[in-house]
This record gives C-alpha cells, sequence and structure tokens, in this order.
C-alpha cells in the first residue's frame, strides 16, 4: 500500500486531466461515474490540475462539483494539484511568489472548504525564478495549515535533493510505463527510494498506447493533442507498436487486458532494488475503463525478465514531448 502525506492509498490512483482537459470532455454525469468508481475501487489518490483545461473550466471546477455532490468522499480522497503556471497557458510557469499563492489561492477558492488540498506542486519549475522562492512559496501554505505537502513535477534527480533539504518533498510526479523507463536510468527513482520520496506515475498507460486502443496511426483522432507527440507520428508508430503486440500476447496468457499488464509492470517496481513506493495513476473517463484500471495484473519475477528482454529487443521511437516543450521538463 502506498501512502501519500500518511494516508494510504492504495496500489493505483487516478489522473483526471482527461475530464476537463481534451477537445471533448465527458458530461459532468459520465465524469462523476468514473471519480466514485475511482473512490469506491480504492483508487483514492486523485492527480488534477489548475492547469487542466481553461481557467474556467479545469480539474478544480469539477472537483467542487463533485464534492457538493458526494461529501462523503473529502475524507476518502488524497488530492494533488498541479498550478504555478501562467493562467490560460500549458505549461509555461511563473514561480515566483506571487503568482504560485496565487494559483493556490485559485485552488482553495474553488475547493471551498469541501476538500483539503493534500498536495500542491508547481507544474514545472520556471528557470527564472529560485528554486527557494517557489518551494518557499508553497512551504507557506504548508506551515499554515492550508495545504498538506510539497510535491514535486518533471525534475531530476539533484533537484529532488535540493528541494528536499529546502522543504520535505511529499511526493515526485514523473512519467514512467513500459513506454517511458527514464527514471531507471537518469537517478531519479534511486533518489526518491534513498529520501523515502513516493513516485506518482503519470502516463502509466503511454497516453493510451498501452491499452492497445490505437492499432495505427489513423485511429489517433483528429483533433486530439496525440497529433502533437513525437512518438504517436506515422514515421514510427509502426515500430512503436512492436511493444504492444509483445505485450497483449502477454496479456492473452494472464487473461488480462494489455493495460493491466502494463500497470502491473509499474507497480512491481515497488521497493525493488532500492526504488520506493510507485504509484500509477491512470486516467480514465468510463466507469469501466476505472474498473479495469483497479485490477492490475501481479507479475511474477519471471514475468518482469521476459517484459524486460521485449522492453530491449524493441525500444520505443521518438521523444516523450514535442521539441518546443522538451525545455520545460526534468529541471
Amino acid at each position: 500500500m502506498v501512502k501519500l502525506n500518511n494516508k494510504e492509498v492504495g496500489q493505483v490512483g487516478f489522473g483526471l486531466m482527461g475530464l476537463t482537459w481534451r477537445a471533448d470532455p465527458p458530461s459532468q454525469e459520465q465524469a462523476f461515474a468514473a471519480m466514485r468508481a475511482a473512490v469506491d475501487s480504492g483508487m483514492v489518490a486523485f492527480n488534477g490540475g489548475e492547469i487542466y483545461g481553461s481557467p474556467e473550466r479545469n480539474s478544480l471546477q469539477l472537483l467542487s462539483e463533485y464534492f457538493t455532490k458526494y461529501p462523503e468522499d473529502a475524507d476518502k480522497v488524497v488530492l494533488s494539484i498541479k498550478g504555478g503556471c501562467i493562467p490560460g497557458t500549458h505549461p509555461i510557469p511563473d514561480g515566483s511568489r506571487k503568482n504560485v499563492h496565487r494559483s493556490i489561492d485559485e485552488c482553495l477558492r474553488w475547493l471551498e472548504g469541501k476538500k483539503f488540498l493534500d498536495l500542491f506542486e508547481v507544474a514545472r519549475l520556471d528557470p527564472n525564478v529560485p528554486v527557494e522562492e517557489t518551494i518557499g512559496a508553497i512551504a507557506e501554505y504548508v506551515k499554515a495549515g492550508k495545504v498538506g505537502g510539497i510535491s514535486l513535477s518533471e525534475v531530476n534527480a539533484n533537484t529532488i535533493r535540493k528541494v528536499h533539504a529546502i522543504h520535505p518533498v511529499s511526493a515526485v510526479e514523473v512519467e514512467f510505463s513500459l513506454w517511458s523507463t527514464d527514471i531507471l536510468e537518469n537517478g531519479v527513482a534511486k533518489t526518491c527510494g534513498e529520501l523515502g520520496i513516493p513516485i506518482v506515475a503519470y502516463s502509466p498507460l503511454g497516453r493510451g498506447f498501452l491499452t492497445g486502443q490505437f492499432q495505427k496511426y489513423e485511429d489517433i483522432p483528429e483533433n486530439s493533442m496525440l497529433k502533437m507527440m513525437p512518438r504517436f507520428q506515422p514515421d514510427v508508430f509502426n515500430e512503436n507498436i512492436k511493444l504492444l503486440r509483445e505485450v497483449e500476447k502477454i496479456a492473452e496468457q494472464k487473461n488480462a487486458s494489455p493495460g493491466q499488464v502494463a500497470l502491473g509492470w509499474v507497480i512491481a517496481h515497488n521497493g525493488k532494488d532500492g526504488l520506493g513506493e510507485i504509484l500509477p495513476i491512470p486516467g480514465a473517463t468510463r466507469e469501466s475503463r476505472v474498473k479495469e484500471n483497479a485490477a492490475p495484473v501481479k507479475l511474477s519475477d519471471e514475468d518482469m525478465k521476459v517484459i524486460s528482454d521485449i522492453l530491449k529487443k524493441f525500444p520505443i521511437q521518438g521523444h516523450r514531448y514535442p521539441e518546443q516543450l522538451q525545455g520545460h521538463l526534468e529541471q
């Protein structure tokens, strides 16, 4: 069981991004059904963002509506929110004390005391603002009892150590999946394990690629942001899908979905080889998919060895983000 801020949150969390930040967001009714299914399934670590949509419609408005209807779920959920960007942009950071305070105040305004803000993180550190100022601004709210803890997003090992020395870090959110194994090689996972900081693994299903929903490039909707992502481009799609084909074979043997195998692979790293706790936070817009994600496959050491060999044989082609966004990563 992973713990965030000393509260058990199970082995799988829930990413809220797709409920508000997409070309065709689901209805409130559908979003509520997915959120309720997550809580009922023990996926109580909710991960949202002030940046997940417009200033007028993002995770905060949805959460406010949800906890108005289901106030009994507020104490069950551990809520982490990303912010600290220039309003209406993603992800152009403004880590100044003034903007960080604005961002947290906006979150608290929408939550209206219906739900405590357990974790707050700037979506990306601002290279133009000293990290001491940014983290110090969040720490003021932690000390005042308005925020439970500080989380980090897309940072490198050195930054984790630096921030943790300024103020204890409650979680580090980074991309981790069969699709993106960087943290196992760049020191991030080891550093978090050493410092006892849980890792929150976003996009554990490779932005949907590892679920098998995209069997060919043409399956990606025209209005999807995935059309911008290098790993989904036509020149590499057919190479990258070779990894999915191997995962599908394992899933068939396990009588499971490829997504359940992918989540099981992330979870299997908990406590292994000096690593700490790792919590995948798959997103889903439908109740059925939430319930599927809540039942990851348990993989044996032999299974993990097989998958390790597959990863070596079929390395993913393409960067994680478009070139113009790469500069905001892993500071």
